[in-house]
């Protein structure tokens, strides 16, 4: 499982794993239930984990970053419930991403983000990082 094979889909609980193209947008399966299900571009917005970042003080981090540095927080094992308190969330945040922008990381984001990683914690994910996309080798 790759984090760019995650999804995050507008309107749906919880994450999917992106299993193929439809002739009308994609199919996934849920990382909670294991249920495949078709998910029309027209209808449902679909984002990658891997294109999605976190608002900070200097230049937005990206979202791998940030769960790379929670699970080494956490030792590899789950944080904090989605819906623990505000204060909890945000003290975790303060030593995991010290520089969130705190006008525009919002508590909602917050609650969303460490049930993400919980979630994919739970499936048994432990690399966050995002690989590069080779290039062809240019020949001489």
């Amino acid at each position: 499982m790759k984090l760019r094979d995650i999804l995050a889909i507008s309107g749906e609980p919880g994450l999917y794993n992106y299993i193929a193209s439809s002739r009308n947008g994609v199919i996934a399966e849920s990382l909670v239930d294991g249920k495949r299900k078709n998910f029309s571009g027209t209808h449902s917005r679909v984002s990658s984990l891997a294109e999605i970042s976190i608002f900070t003080e200097d230049e937005d981090v990206a979202l791998a970053e940030v769960l790379t540095s929670l699970f080494a927080h956490t030792k590899g094992e789950q944080t904090l419930s989605h819906k623990a308190s505000e204060v909890e969330l945000r003290s975790l945040f303060d030593e995991v991403l010290p520089t969130y922008d705190r006008e525009r990381f919002h508590l909602s984001d917050m609650r969303k983000l460490v049930q993400w990683f919980n979630l994919l914690v739970k499936a048994g994910m432990t690399d966050f990082s995002i690989e590069e996309p080779e290039e062809p080798e240019a020949e001489e």
